[in-house]
């Protein structure tokens, strides 16, 4: 299985590497990394990822994975970068995304008349790109599986492990990885926080909400 990462300028770095590391551990992975040159991309944290191809010498992807963050706004807005989703989707066995990556797949296309999932605060967005909203961790629809926000990205990649290999491997794996979440606080999704981390955590992303709108809606007018 060849499996192709699309990487760009602020991505969240867990949607890329929480997938990555379940992803890489498939029987016969070859990981490609893709970004629109081989300089380092930054991330929304201190980390910084080094493309292993640009988008012209990118071998053919049987899976290919798009991550979300901030940086989506403008990666939407990318000729280079639509055009690179919508020929590797064409071939590939697998279309996902994690996070806000799904609207770079709805950017170039991919989502209409699917259902999928996001972040909870894009969670309506979605049907902007002809989609149909799932309250999920992870959707499948056909070829394509989305993830929701961030952390939703590993069970999604072992959803996607299983889909690959089976169960005996995925949870093989998931042995491998100790993934056995525990969290401290049942807080991780809008009907389980209390209202006011709902209220600071919808503050914090009003402004981001509203620049991400007029980026889909510039998006969407070019394809």
């Amino acid at each position: 299985m060849n499996i192709t990462f699309l990487l760009f300028p602020n991505l969240t770095q867990l949607d890329f590497t929480g997938p990555l590391q379940v992803l890489s551990r498939l029987p016969g992975a070859q990981v490609a990394l893709a970004a629109k040159t081989i300089a380092p991309v930054p991330t929304d944290s201190v980390l910084t990822l080094n493309p292993t191809h640009d988008f012209d010498d990118c071998p053919p992807t049987g899976l290919l994975c798009i991550p979300g963050g901030f940086g989506v706004d403008d990666a939407m807005l990318d000729a280079a970068t639509i055009a690179f989703v919508k020929r590797e989707a064409a071939r590939a066995k697998y279309v996902t995304s994690v996070c806000t990556g799904a609207f770079i797949l709805g950017a170039a296309g991919l989502l209409a008349g699917k259902q999928a999932t996001t972040h909870w605060a894009y969670h309506d967005e979605l049907r902007k790109v002809g989609a149909t909203p799932v309250s999920a961790r992870v959707v499948r629809d056909g070829n394509l599986f989305t993830g929701g926000g961030v952390t939703a990205g590993i069970d999604f990649a072992f959803t996607l492990t299983a889909e690959i290999a089976g169960e005996d491997v995925a949870k093989a794996i998931q042995l491998g990885l100790e993934y056995d979440p525990a969290p401290p606080f049942h807080a991780g999704s809008p009907d389980k926080a209390a209202p006011e981390a709902l209220s600071s955590q919808k503050a914090r992303y009003a402004p981001r909400i509203e620049a991400f709108r007029g980026a889909l809606a510039q998006a969407l007018k070019q394809t």
